[in-house]
């Protein structure tokens, strides 16, 4: 018979089992306890928290804020856009054979209002008289004097001209912007009229006999069109002698 104090070894086996069990348990599940650890598992992510974010007040400077950054973009992206195509527009039109057979079907010669030219003899700019170097460029067909002047503009998408006058023949100078010319022409077996695109740095000197159409389109963007029409007679738009609305895709 065993006294009271003493323990089986089973006793004292089962004890340490389960002491060395809980201590295992413990050091296992000791990780899962970190407060730091259980933080950065249960995280959303960015893209989860971002319209939530966004749907409250303090999120508004941040839109307006995104919103100036993009209007700035968009405004450089097309400023530089047109600034270029521009710059490229302002060059003269290359005088190519094709180009000058162009011309000579629109009873026209352009010239460069770079320097040196037949127009700008210095850096002040270009100055000619319209009769006297439609003359000297052979051009036929134009105001003998100039009864009748006009001087005027023609902005960007509008059109002059678009008719025909059966009383005085015309003396045109035209600058200043991308501009279709368009003469009737009976050589033109196809469409019954010569047409040309004048550059925004050509001075051009064109003719329009009487009973001859012509019109005057300003294709550019940006730029207004000016011209010089001389007449060799004083005309009444109000008169029979003009025919208007000659071409209907105009």
């Amino acid at each position: 018979m065993r006294g009271p104090t003493e323990r089986s070894p089973t006793t004292a086996t089962n004890t340490n089992t389960r002491r060395s069990v809980y201590i295992n348990t413990a050091a296992l599940a000791g990780p899962s306890l970190d407060p730091t650890a259980g933080f950065h598992q249960i995280r959303p992510p960015f893209h989860a928290t971002l319209p939530h974010f966004l749907q409250k007040p303090q999120a508004l400077p941040f839109l307006l804020c995104f919103l100036l950054i993009l209007t700035w973009i968009s405004f450089t992206i097309h400023h530089s856009s047109s600034s270029s195509s521009a710059r490229l527009q302002r060059f003269p039109s290359p005088l190519t054979e094709s180009t000058r057979e162009a011309d000579r079907m629109a009873n026209l010669v352009r010239f460069s209002s770079s320097v040196p030219s037949p127009v700008a003899k210095d850096t002040r700019g270009w100055l000619l008289d319209p009769i006297s170097l439609a003359r000297a460029s052979g051009i036929l067909g134009g105001a003998l004097t100039c009864a009748s002047v006009h001087i005027g503009e023609i902005r960007p998408g509008r059109l002059r001209g678009n008719h025909r006058h059966h009383d005085c023949n015309e003396t045109f100078v035209l600058w200043g912007a991308l501009t279709k010319f368009r003469l009737e022409n009976s050589e033109v077996t196809d469409t019954g009229y010569a047409e040309v695109i004048i550059g925004a740095d050509d001075i051009v000197v064109a003719a329009s006999p009487s009973n001859t159409a012509h019109a005057l389109v300003n294709i550019d963007p940006v730029r207004s069109t000016f011209f010089i029409g001389c007449q060799d007679n004083t005309i009444n738009y109000n008169a029979s002698s003009t025919d208007f609305n000659v071409w209907k895709d105009l």
